[in-house]
């Protein structure tokens, strides 16, 4: 086998040759993969041929099921083939806003949040809660989440934009039906190894008490932080640590990951083919609903996938819309 051979000047730049290190180690893992299902595919032929054609044989009972369960195996590797965009294998960000209605948005906003922690759950991915404003009656006003694990933002990247949800209202006296609207953005977070500009005039950075659950130390203390960056708008928060050092360290992480998609976005913008398909997330085009009455459906109107199980839906289980958003090469922006 011929052996590599490392560049003099290979680790002149660290982060660089991090950054090739760690495209070298996803390639190894794709190879892996791979050879793997071919080996395994090779051993069950081999089997095949000394079950003497039986089909009601034990063993060939069992080879049956080892195909079943590699061909589940296939199909989700399958998938993860469709996860080809720049920022697709990184961690995830995702912020949840209620839109207008009060109470009724923000107790559908933590319903969502319910939906997403048990949907990273389910995925094996860690799920930690950033920043987190109560709603005035139920509900929340806000919440950022970060969501770390292998592609979590190339599945995510599907549930950005506007969640439409119609049920009869727990919270009206009259049993009216309800529409509310709840926005999700999701973004890559970005490491270390790439370049944002971030200029210290640019910012202002508050700090203030805690709002949300974290123990006495949190509540006390002005350990939240929230920055401001004026040339884009950008408002982010964080307090979810105890120390205000830490939170401020998490603030601009997900302050460098949103002028990332930004520098990202600006790029795309000056490519008039990607700009006609360019499909843009606007408060009221939703882009899921989600009806409780007067009869049970989950749709996605992008791929026109939809469920009547609603409650699996709201448990986690909504890997049938990611998948089909994928699958879509028109709805692929990356």
């Amino acid at each position: 086998m011929e052996q590599l051979t490392v560049a003099p000047d290979f680790w002149s730049d660290n982060q660089k040759a991090q950054t090739i290190l760690k495209e070298i180690s996803d390639h190894k893992k794709w190879l892996e993969k791979i050879n793997r299902f071919t080996s395994e595919l090779s051993d069950h032929e081999e089997l095949l041929t000394l079950t003497d054609g039986d089909e009601n044989s034990p063993d060939t009972k069992e080879i049956k099921g080892s195909l079943d369960k590699m061909s589940d195996e296939l199909d989700k590797f399958e998938l993860t083939t469709l996860l080809s965009g720049p920022d697709d294998a990184r961690n995830a960000i995702a912020t949840i806003h209620p839109g207008a209605g009060g109470t009724e948005s923000q107790d559908w906003a933590s319903m969502l949040l319910r939906m997403y922690t048990r949907w990273a759950e389910i995925k094996g991915y860690k799920v930690s809660l950033l920043d987190y404003l109560e709603g005035e009656e139920a509900g929340l006003k806000s919440a950022t989440l970060e969501i770390t694990g292998e592609y979590a933002y190339g599945y995510l990247k599907a549930e950005s934009g506007v969640h439409r949800l119609v049920r009869i209202s727990p919270f009206d006296a009259n049993n009216r039906r309800h529409t509310s609207f709840v926005s999700i953005f999701v973004i890559p977070e970005v490491d270390d190894n790439i370049e944002i500009e971030i200029k210290d005039d640019d910012l202002r950075i508050d700090t203030y008490r805690s709002s949300g659950a974290g123990g006495q130390h949190v509540n006390k203390t002005s350990s939240a932080v929230r920055i401001t960056h004026f040339p884009t708008g950008i408002v982010v928060a964080c307090q979810n640590e105890r120390s205000q050092i830490k939170n401020r360290e998490m603030a601009f992480k997900i302050l460098r990951s949103r002028l990332y998609l930004v520098q990202v976005e600006e790029q795309k913008k000056k490519q008039a083919a990607i700009e006609k398909t360019k499909k843009k997330i606007e408060w009221g085009s939703q882009i899921r609903s989600y009806v409780f009455h007067p009869y049970n459906l989950v749709k996605d109107h992008r791929t026109d996938t939809e469920t009547s199980n609603i409650q699996s839906v709201m448990d986690g289980n909504i890997d049938i819309f990611i998948e089909a958003y994928l699958a879509d090469p028109d709805l692929q922006e990356n």
